[in-house]
């Protein structure tokens, strides 16, 4: 506190007393430790402090588990289940990250590529990085050789990448004229190169030397550009088994935010599926994945906006169970038809504890009682969580007409 009011002070663990200088509104930086904790750890980065990618680096093994078990603790409290244990978290490995989005500014007589310092548009330049996969990392010093011919004085731009099976699927983000992407589709490893020349364009196709490959629980799909997946696979397992588990029985499943197909593929290896989701392409994928599989059979599609068109009590009658993985803003509308419907089984899984407790609290009003809540750990030493939450509405109950 400092005349009354909050002071944010980063690196600093809990029972720390340090000596701090005020860096603006609500904030102070560190300058000397007077004491340290005994769950200070050293940081596994040289960028640690300055880049804003990890936040808890600081923090030791075994308390940084308890604190990411408490997030998922504090978000069924919030949800209105405060006697409800989460299981144990399911943590991904250092050197497991299989996408990321870089930032790059030509200044200086080179470029600068890598990640956001805190609260900043300063761009660390990155010389490794302890949570990408290692063709991730391999491809730093290359792809920063190549962007000195590729940028102009000043300009920026953002680079995605993926690993794939059949390698780096590279998408561009920002106004670079295409005739100039040629040293990027030569670099080693990239399968794909694809341009997004402003927010909301659908990419355009640069250049292709193999088609990028991905695999669901075995089942093989050609992702399209900027299409979201897992931050890891072995999040993507975790994930996976924790849907399995939560829908039990279930033959009729609706999965909704589908996207192309992470949950809906495997699932329809021996249950119906109905997949939804917004994107259309991300739906044309699923469907010709599930046809390739031999599960078309089994699968049924359909695009459709569900943050403005939800599935309504009437449409999810003869569903057995409801899967919905939304983005971080959560599935408000869809969680309000659930609450009126009388589906037996909602799977819910998160990436944003907040709003993963909005919606679990609204499901809660209209009967459905949380019985399990599994914390996945996808982004290493970062405050985000990954959650699934297995709901069932009691044999006996009846949907409330206004929950």
């Amino acid at each position: 506190m400092h005349d009354g009011r909050r002071v944010h002070v980063p690196w600093v663990l809990p029972g720390e007393r340090v000596l701090a200088t005020l860096a603006g509104s609500g904030r102070a930086e560190p300058t000397t430790w007077l004491s340290r904790s005994a769950d200070r750890a050293t940081p596994a980065c040289p960028h640690f402090a300055t880049c804003g990618g990890c936040a808890v680096q600081h923090l030791a093994a075994d308390p940084y588990r308890r604190w990411k078990h408490e997030l998922a603790t504090a978000a069924a409290r919030r949800a209105g289940f405060p006697d409800l244990v989460p299981e144990p978290l399911v943590a991904s490995s250092p050197g497991s990250r299989r996408r990321a989005t870089f930032a790059a500014v030509r200044a200086g007589g080179g470029v600068a590529l890598g990640f956001h310092a805190p609260a900043s548009r300063d761009i660390v330049d990155l010389q490794s990085c302890p949570v990408l996969l290692p063709e991730l990392q391999d491809l730093l010093v290359p792809l920063r050789t190549a962007l000195a011919t590729v940028l102009a004085p000043a300009q920026r731009c953002d680079i995605a990448l993926t690993a794939t099976r059949t390698g780096l699927d590279a998408l561009v983000l920002g106004a670079v004229p295409r005739d100039r992407l040629a040293p990027l589709a030569g670099l080693p490893g990239i399968a794909r190169l694809c341009l997004a020349e402003a927010p909301g364009r659908e990419p355009e196709l640069v250049a292709q030397h193999r088609a990028p490959a991905i695999d669901f629980d075995g089942i093989p799909v050609e992702p399209p550009a900027g299409t979201f997946l897992q931050a890891t696979a072995e999040g993507e397992a975790a994930i996976r088994a924790a849907v399995e588990t939560g829908l039990g029985s279930a033959r009729r499943v609706a999965d909704l935010f589908s996207g192309c197909g992470t949950l809906a593929l495997p699932l329809a290896r021996r249950r119906q599926i109905l997949a939804i989701d917004s994107h259309r392409v991300a739906i044309d994928v699923l469907d010709r994945a599930a046809r390739a599989a031999g599960l078309a059979p089994r699968v049924t599609v359909a695009v459709r906006d569900l943050d403005r068109r939800p599935l309504v009590p009437e449409e999810l009658s003869g569903i057995d169970a409801v899967v919905f993985d939304p983005p971080r803003e959560g599935a408000r509308a869809q969680a309000e038809a659930l609450a009126r419907s009388a589906v037996p089984r909602v799977v819910a899984v998160s990436c944003n504890p907040a709003t993963f407790a909005r919606d679990a609290a609204i499901l809660a009003a209209g009967g459905y009682r949380l019985e399990r809540l599994t914390p996945i750990d996808q982004f290493l030493w970062s405050p985000h969580l990954e959650l699934v939450g297995v709901f069932a509405r009691p044999r006996a109950a009846r949907p409330p007409r206004n929950p």
